[in-house]
């Protein structure tokens, strides 16, 4: 554990020096709205988008997409409870929350994880908005951390958790589609 302290003196800094200055607020407002793009809805939408649409990719973008979110949910589900890491308002009275999160504990961000599947399976299928996905998921993140739900390192590993698990299923999936 000791190994960890210096991480997690960093997280609470850093979550310290983003939700205690006098524009917290504001940007909570945007954050909330950032973060609702990451609530799965969007998911489905560009999933429908690709299928009926894309007639070259859309098919196989799906079915990268199933078997990522087959992997990565399970496995957000086991890290999340293992970890059992507490949120950063309940580690401080100084670190408030401006939502309610829909699970009890942190590490890894759900959000994050969601959206950086989605971005590195829109980077693999069409690289040409590659970089607008990676900085929406990216914001994504960030938002959660605006938000006061998640603190750097969950936000981290949630991104490498949706990458990889993108990776895999396109890994596994290449001499199939």
């Amino acid at each position: 554990m000791k190994a960890i302290q210096p991480i997690a003196k960093l997280d609470f800094a850093f979550s310290f020096y983003c939700l205690q200055h006098r524009y917290s607020h504001s940007l909570a407002r945007v954050s909330k709205a950032v973060s609702h793009t990451g609530d799965g809805h969007l998911y489905v939408l560009f999933a429908c988008l690709a299928w009926g649409i894309d007639n070259v990719y859309g098919r196989g973008f799906v079915i990268a997409g199933l078997l990522a979110f087959l992997l990565e949910l399970p496995l957000y589900w086991v890290l999340k409870n293992s970890f059992q890491r507490r949120r950063p308002q309940e580690l401080s009275p100084l670190l408030p929350a401006f939502i309610t999160p829909s699970d009890r504990y942190s590490l890894p961000s759900g959000h994050t994880a969601a959206a950086f599947v989605m971005a590195t399976l829109m980077g693999h299928w069409y690289p040409d908005i590659a970089g607008m996905a990676f900085i929406w998921a990216t914001l994504i993140g960030g938002a959660r951390i605006m938000l006061g739900v998640h603190f750097l390192s969950d936000v981290i590993i949630g991104a490498l958790l949706g990458n990889g698990c993108a990776t895999l299923s396109l890994i596994f999936l290449g001499s199939r589609l």
